[in-house]
């Protein structure tokens, strides 16, 4: 089993008992776009594993199904799932750090420009009449 695999099991289990991701989402307090991710299975749009099992707990609750055998079913997933190599560890970490560094020097212009504009050195562009 996988987390697709997983996914699905629980979309039967819900859809079984007659509701809706959105009746689910609305009692568990859980997001409806993490409803969907859980589902299918897309654990990259998932937030860390301690939120996901405490996700499973709540959703297997509302919809009937024993919490801890839902937990269980989940972990022997995760357990089963390989683990990220260091290689791609190290470029999702690069990719961050420069998209960081691209935010922080576009609020930096942004701020010089506004500086700018305030002090009078740089006017802006009058409308036409």
């Amino acid at each position: 089993m996988d987390y697709v695999e997983f996914g699905r099991y629980l979309s039967q289990q819900r859809e079984l008992r007659g509701l809706s991701r959105d009746e689910v989402s609305r009692v568990t307090k859980i997001s409806p776009s993490l409803i969907a991710a859980l589902e299918e299975g897309q654990i990259e749009r998932l937030p860390n594993r301690v939120f996901i099992v405490n996700y499973i707990r709540s959703y297997a609750t509302v919809i009937g199904l024993a919490p801890e055998e839902a937990i269980l079913r989940y972990e022997e997933v995760d357990k089963a799932a390989p683990e990220p190599s260091p290689v791609t560890l190290e470029r999702e970490r690069r990719r961050r750090a420069w998209l960081i560094l691209a935010v922080v020097l576009l609020v930096l212009a942004a701020g010089v420009f506004a500086a700018l504009v305030v002090t009078g050195k740089v006017a802006l562009p009058q409308p036409r009449p």
